[in-house]
């Protein structure tokens, strides 16, 4: 089958690729970088051209809620369109693990929209929710510096391996379309404080870490279970202190 990429040269769908060529499979990886941009249209239709699946795991080079909103639904928008027209059968796209649930954050109304351009656009569609990444905890660590302190919240987080999402989503684009949403997540739920307490130790970083249930994640506030996944969700083996052993 022909599997077409979306966003194919970033983190996830760099790690994606090569799981499904080995499983038999062509796959084009189109990113802007390589004359394929979904929310311009340029060279969409051609990219499409012949897939069989498409897979959506493309990211907004900018945060702000305009731009990031604009960037979710004119590209999910013209990603429909085209996998009509190339006659695609599945269309699967990569979100987050508490997209419904923060709705203050522009960022997740923006993927909550593409969400729903997905299940409205009559195509055969799977939605891969995942929690936060490993290799981002570092992230919201520096997002949550000031005065020498680290402060973080203290509600819960599930996080996984990058590229054990890029092997749940393999397997959910070889699967049959679940014209619904599948969640993905680590084996551990755990305050946000813990985890980013025990990446920084094993930095040698000794600032103090401030946790409190109200401190803001990426400027909005987290109630204790957002960002962990109902039961029902696929839970991948590697647990982050195993992750952080093997990182210089």
């Amino acid at each position: 089958m022909k599997i077409v990429i979306i966003g194919g040269t970033g983190l996830i769908g760099s790690k994606l690729a090569p799981l499904l060529v080995s499983r038999g499979h062509e796959v084009l990886q189109a990113s802007p970088s390589r004359g394929v941009n979904a929310t311009t249209g340029e060279g969409l239709q051609q990219a499409l051209a012949g897939a069989d699946i498409v897979v959506d795991v493309s990211n907004s080079p900018s945060f702000e809620d305009k731009a990031v909103l604009h960037f979710f639904e004119t590209g999910t928008a013209n990603l429909v369109t085209a996998a009509k027209r190339a006659g695609v059968r599945h269309l699967i796209a990569l979100s987050i693990v508490g997209t419904d649930r923060l709705e203050s954050s522009g960022y997740f109304r923006a993927k909550l929209a593409q969400e729903r351009l997905i299940a409205a656009s009559g195509l055969a569609y799977t939605i891969l929710r995942a929690t936060q990444f490993f290799e981002f905890v570092g992230a919201i660590a520096d997002s949550g510096r000031w005065d020498g302190e680290v402060h973080v919240s203290s509600q819960l987080m599930q996080p996984l391996l990058a590229d054990e999402v890029a092997e749940a989503l393999a397997d959910v684009t070889l699967g049959e379309p679940a014209n619904g949403i599948r969640d993905v997540a680590g084996p551990e739920a755990a305050p946000l404080a813990d985890f980013v307490g025990r990446w920084l130790r094993k930095r040698g970083d000794t600032s103090k870490i401030v946790a409190a249930a109200d401190v803001p994640y990426f400027g909005a506030a987290l109630a204790l279970r957002t960002l962990v996944p109902d039961e029902g969700a696929r839970i991948m083996p590697t647990r982050f202190d195993d992750w952080l052993s093997k990182t210089a």
